[in-house]
Order: structure tokens, then sequence, then C-alpha cells
């Protein structure tokens, strides 16, 4: 790797792949269930139908993030998922059948899957741990800049083109091409490892690696879980938004505000990560997400919102890009892919819950105390967290030789 370059050609075109694929994605996001529901979705079957692509999602990461350390290949894997996010676009128009919408859709959430671990392997390996906040900073920029011109383009059509959402699902698909052509540019570092024969895997063999995984990864691990639990769907910020007598434009205003906050602060946070410290930034980042979970359960105007929205791009820059950082700092480097898969895997299906549980909160209780709970639980996260630096920082200043087991 040449050391006097941080950002090298490889992170800028990943970077620049996921930048034009949150484009194509984003450009969808806000008129999905409009759509869905405009061919005769139930809200029900709505809800069916993001469960499964979102399990899809999910428990794929990992098996392919295992494949990808496995196989010592990371750029196919990038490619296949890429272009199968892509082609879904225009599948989900092309027919109105709900059986193809579910195979559409789903297809979108696979090449997400397949793709997630060897992105965030092929990125760590092209740095070192001292620069992981910026690398992973910077391509979490480029991917949320891309979250926000997307809607940003969606409004523009649909302001010439009112409730077309058809043709938008085809339109999608020119950015997710752009995408994937740009995957057959970038080059993939050949392995020093030596290669052994791949041994045979079954679809969750890869939660095998919570038990081979160092107490450093677990512990990490356990505490973003943790915080997971209490982070449900940016729908319910979307729906406090609109519940407060918000236009749909507001609505969606605020939320290409949050995106743009969260792509300019990635890459400085970033950067400043890597001086202070990722777990020091990640500890900033959820006492920010604890602060405006609190302010959403009484928030009234717009001035308001745009003030939660601002903290809430702020926490995002501090704790996504992060987060990864910190778990591929945490794991051997043949173990990359899968590391990153086995923890992004159980975010999905955890997040899945947390969305559940933060319904029926809010459908039994009200809204102010869904976000109290949440504020007040990832609150207890970041107190887990000062509990883990403090131990780390208690063994350094009292090494102590270990008993023979």
């Amino acid at each position: 790797m040449n050391k006097t370059r941080i950002i090298t050609r490889t992170v800028l075109l990943v970077s620049f792949v996921s930048f034009f694929n949150d484009i194509a994605s984003e450009m969808l996001y806000p008129v999905m269930p409009v759509y869905l529901r405009s061919i005769g979705f139930s809200i029900l079957l709505i809800g069916i139908l993001e469960g499964i692509a979102e399990a899809t999602a999910g428990l794929s990461k990992g098996y392919f993030g295992n494949l990808s350390d496995l196989k010592q290949k990371r750029l196919p894997f990038i490619q296949v998922g890429y272009a199968l996010s892509a082609l879904s676009k225009p599948l989900m128009a092309l027919f109105i059948y709900p059986l193809w919408i579910f195979f559409a859709r789903t297809l979108d959430r696979l090449g997400k899957g397949i793709r997630t671990g060897s992105r965030d392997a092929i990125l760590s390996d092209e740095t070192t741990s001292e620069h992981k906040g910026k690398v992973f900073g910077f391509h979490r920029s480029m991917d949320t800049l891309g979250a926000a011109i997307g809607p940003s383009l969606a409004l523009v059509y649909l302001f010439y083109f009112p409730e077309q959402y058809r043709w938008l699902f085809f339109l999608a698909f020119i950015p997710g091409l752009v995408a994937v052509l740009m995957t057959f540019f970038i080059k993939e570092k050949k392995r020093s490892d030596s290669l052994s024969p791949v041994k045979k895997i079954h679809f969750l063999s890869y939660f095998s690696y919570w038990k081979r995984a160092g107490s450093g990864y677990r512990m990490v691990a356990i505490g973003l879980l943790l915080f997971t639990l209490f982070n449900s769907s940016d729908i319910f910020l979307l729906l406090a938004v609109k519940e407060q007598g918000l236009s749909d434009v507001q609505m969606i205003g605020v939320y290409i505000f949050y995106n743009l906050i969260f792509a300019l602060f990635s890459y400085p946070i970033g950067w400043l990560a890597d001086r202070i410290g990722l777990k020091t930034m990640l500890i900033i980042g959820l006492m920010i997400f604890s602060a405006v979970y609190f302010g959403f359960g009484w928030a009234g105007s717009i001035l308001m919102f745009g003030i939660l929205f601002f903290g809430y791009g702020l926490y995002a820059a501090c704790t996504d890009g992060i987060s990864k950082a910190l778990i591929t700092n945490l794991a051997d480097r043949k173990d990359t892919a899968t590391a990153i898969g086995l923890y992004t895997s159980l975010t999905s299906l955890l997040t899945l819950l947390a969305s559940s549980l933060a319904g029926l909160v809010w459908f039994t209780l009200g809204a102010r105390w869904m976000f109290v709970i949440s504020g007040t639980g990832v609150a207890v996260t970041v107190l887990y967290f000062l509990l883990i630096i403090n131990t780390e920082k208690s063994r350094q200043s009292n090494p102590k030789r270990e008993l023979p087991a």
C-alpha cells in the first residue's frame, strides 16, 4: 500500500460505487410505501415484504462474508452484489404481481448481503489501524451523499410527473448500472496468505466465529448490539414529523438534510476519531443519539425538528463508519469479512426486533414513551462502553502475568 496516501484509488472507487448505488436506492426510498399501496399491497403485506427482505440481507451478510474470507476473494462478491441490487430496480416495476414484487425486493437485499462484508474488508485491507476512521468515514460520506441526492432527484421527478411511480424505478436503474460498471475498475490486492482448500460451509457457519473471535471483538460487538436493540427504523422519526403536521415535502426535506449532515461530517469525524480513539468517538455518537431521541419526545416545530435531525446526522457520522472501523481493527485480517458479516448480520436481525418493539410501544403507550425508552436504553449502552474503556485502562496500568490454564 502507498503509505503516503490514505484515500487510495481503490478506496475512491469503492466509495463512488456506493455513492451511485445509494442514489439509485434512495430515489425509491420515499416512494416505496406509496408505490406498493398503489399496486394493491396492504400495510400488513408491506410489513411482511420488508421483514422477509431485511431478514434475507441480514442472514446473507454473514454467510457471504465468511465465504469471501475462505476463498480469499473480495471483488467477485462486490460485483455480483451490486449487480443484483441494480437489476432489482426495474424488476420492481416490470410486473406488479405480489410474488414477483417479493422476488425483486428480496433480490435487492440479497445483493446487499452478498457485497457488504467483502466491500468493508477491501476497505480495511487498503489501510492501517491508524487510519481506519478516515477511510471508513470517507466511504460513509460518499455513500450518504448519494443518499441525499437520491430523494432530491425523486422530488424533482415527482414535481413534474406526480404519481408516475413506475418510471422512477426504471430511472433508478441508471445510477445503479453506473455503480456496477465502476466495480470493474477496482483492482483487488493479491493476498499474501497461503491459500488452503475451501472447506464446505453451511449457511449459518459464520456464527461459529463468535467463539474463536477475541474478547475485544465480543465485548465491543455486545455493546453495539445492545445499542441496536434500542435503535429502531428511521421511519419512526419521519412518522413523528408527520404526526406534528409537517407536509410530505417538509418530511422528505428534513430527511435529505439529515443525510447531508451525515455526509458532510463523516470524513472529518473519522479523522478526529483516529486521533482521540474510535471507542471515544463512538461513545460521543451514542450520547448524541440519546439526547436526540429524548428531544423527539417533545419536539413540535420545524425548527426543533431541524435541530434534532442535525444532531441525528452528527450521531450517524460518529457511529456508522466508526463502528465498522473498530470491528475490523479487532479482527484478524484473514477473518475481516466474516467479522463484519457476523456483526452486520446480527445488527440487521436485531433491527427488525427493535422496530417491532418500538412499534408496539408507540401503539400502546404513545410516541413520547417510545423515544424516552430508546434514549434511556442507549444511555445505558454508553455506561457499558465507558466500563469497557475503564477496564482496558486498568489492565494497562496494572498488568498481571496470566496463570496457566
